[in-house]
């Protein structure tokens, strides 16, 4: 920055003291604020050019600003010397923006005498000269936009800023000596940032470094910023994505500048801004639209240091994330935006599908959390399909889906038997997904053929054993469960355990299709035929003996379909009598 002789000093204190006379008037610092009973007062605060925005932008630094929707807002920056360069620099945060940069006619002299008695507003308007001045350059939208000249004369110069869509965040920086400040770092020659590597969950980038680094020797670190949205122009707009919600934003502290929010704020409410034709007194909470704050996971920003390769991982599979790399100066925290890309990572990788065969049982393993799909094609027409699924452990979660179309989402445990409508031609795809607690075994069968002899078994909807207590002796246990209306063959197992033999140990000894073929021949009981054509009457008992007196058995009821294909009802612990 130049050095300012002793006569430049003063004319900028001159020029700065002059604007400030002529925008406030005469008598503007004695003037009280009108009470809400006045109408006149009502219909001055809407008139603008009564209350301008007197902020002067500091020569060689960055600022950060606030606008209220609808509500223009200028800055003022003094030039002293003509033939002097000039840069002046607007990076909108959370919404377009529309600035104008105008070189302003100094008021050749200020009038009037502070009598002490304030002057009522009308009065004070008459005494203020607008002036458009000359227009130098205009810009509308989202984009960091500048204006710069190699020569400007000297003069005052207005930047008005307006935001049409929201309360907007917005940062300027303004210099007399654009080519030694350089406050952004400076872009390579080719600015794209280059995805190099993409996989499911992951994706690396690259960029070319910024000569501001290692040509000017200024600190300079890189920014990343991923979301599912869309690319961000500049560092702010994606830390106003960031922030919280527009309800909740600072808003700067009134100054002399009144605006309507901050004459609503105090009680003042100018009814054609939307609050109320009334002047009653309103709750210092302004009411405000806003949108909901947007997930932690949605947008993620990561400085990494000086590297300029990146890989991004943690991501969903085929899912599309947008890539923004910043250049940030560390000294100044400015930033320069690369241009951004995107990228959709891969899907999933596609396992094979298991064919299933008309009637007949499919053995089928799912790894902890993982999913199988298995593909039933009928060769002949059919009205319907038959799906048995018997899990062996923990749940499963079962979808499917004739020709892309969802029949069915269940989660299923144990036995269990669908209907599904037929299709001529039709393919079912059926998904099975796993537990989140282990691996999942599981039978599986489809078939379009009548019901009759199917391979699973028929089961109650209870598959409890029931012991009775009064009936426990010494050395035997007496146990019952239901039956359905078909006539199966069941066959009861037992064997001690020890005392502290638990829940959970049960559960996970518990694999329901492990049939009487991995049992002990010493731990059969018996195996017997039982249905009945009534089922509030299909119940059956039977007693347990030869046990010995306190000791403890977990005992086990099987039963067997026609094609040898068994089910295990819920196990059950008994304890014998210690005396009798």
């Amino acid at each position: 920055m130049r050095h300012l002789k002793g006569w430049s000093v003063v004319l900028l204190v001159l020029l700065v003291l002059l604007v400030l006379l002529g925008l406030l008037g005469p008598g503007a610092v004695a003037q009280k604020l009108p009470t809400r009973d006045e109408g006149l007062f009502q219909m001055q605060i809407r008139d603008k050019s009564l209350f301008h925005d007197s902020s002067v932008v500091p020569d060689g630094a960055e600022i950060s600003g606030y606008l209220f929707r609808d509500t223009p807002k200028r800055y003022y920056f003094v030039v002293e010397e003509d033939n002097t360069p000039l840069s002046v620099t607007v990076t909108p945060c959370d919404a377009p923006l529309e600035w104008k940069l105008t070189l302003q006619e100094l008021p050749e002299e200020a009038s009037g005498e502070a009598s002490g008695e304030p002057e009522p507003l009308d009065q004070q308007k008459q005494q203020v000269t607008v002036d458009e001045g000359t227009e130098l350059f205009t810009y509308k939208g989202n984009d960091v936009e500048a204006y710069v000249a190699t020569s400007t004369p000297s003069g005052l110069y207005q930047l008005e800023m307006l935001s049409t869509e929201k309360d907007s965040n917005f940062k300027v920086y303004a210099t007399t000596t654009p080519e030694s400040d350089q406050p952004y770092p400076e872009l390579p020659y080719d600015p794209r940032v280059d995805v190099t590597a993409l996989g499911r969950t992951t994706v690396t980038l690259v960029w070319k470094p910024t000569p501001t680094g290692f040509l000017m020797g200024q600190p300079v670190q890189y920014c990343v910023v991923i979301n599912k949205e869309h690319n961000f122009k500049s560092m702010c707009a994606a830390e106003a994505k960031m922030s919280v919600d527009d309800a909740f934003m600072l808003a700067p502290k009134p100054g002399r500048d009144f605006s309507p929010f901050d004459f609503a704020h105090f009680g003042f409410v100018p009814s054609d801004n939307g609050f109320g034709k009334d002047r009653g007194l309103m709750s210092n909470k302004i009411s405000r639209a806003y949108t909901a704050k947007p997930r932690a996971l949605d947008i993620q920003k990561v400085c990494i240091g000086n590297k300029n390769i990146f890989t991004v991982s943690d991501l969903k599979p085929d899912t599309q994330y947008y890539f923004d790399v910043f250049a940030v100066n560390s000294a100044t925290n400015t930033s320069t935006a690369y241009v951004g890309t995107f990228a959709r990572t891969k899907e999933e990788a596609r396992q094979k599908t298991v064919e299933l065969k008309d009637g007949k049982v499919s053995d089928v393993f799912i790894k902890r959390k993982g999913s199988k799909f298995l593909r039933f094609a009928p060769v002949s027409s059919h009205q319907r399909v038959t799906l048995f699924v018997h899990t062996c452990l923990d749940a499963v979660q079962v979808q499917v889906r004739r020709d892309g179309k969802l029949l069915l989402s269940q989660n299923v445990e144990g036995v269990r038997q669908f209907q599904l409508r037929g299709k001529p031609k039709a393919k079912y795809l059926i998904r099975l997904r796993g537990s989140r607690k282990g691996a999942s075994t599981l039978k599986v069968l489809a078939t379009t053929r009548p019901s009759s002899k199917q391979p699973f078994p028929s089961l109650p909807e209870d598959t409890r054993i029931k012991a009775f207590d009064k009936l426990r002796t010494c050395s035997s246990s007496t146990v019952a469960w239901l039956g359905t209306q078909d006539r199966n063959k069941y066959c009861i197992y037992r064997k001690e355990v020890a005392d502290n033999y638990g829940e959970e140990q049960r559960r996970r000894e518990q694999n329901q299709c492990a049939g009487p073929e991995t049992r002990r021949k010493s731990e059969k009981v018996l195996c017997k035929y039982f249905h009945s054509p009534n089922l509030q009457k299909a119940v059956t008992t039977e007693t347990i003996t030869g046990l010995e007196a306190g000791k403890t058995y977990l005992l086990d009821v099987y039963v067997v379909g026609h094609s040898g294909h068994s089910v295990k009802y819920q196990s059950k612990l008994v304890k014998t009598r210690k005396y009798c």
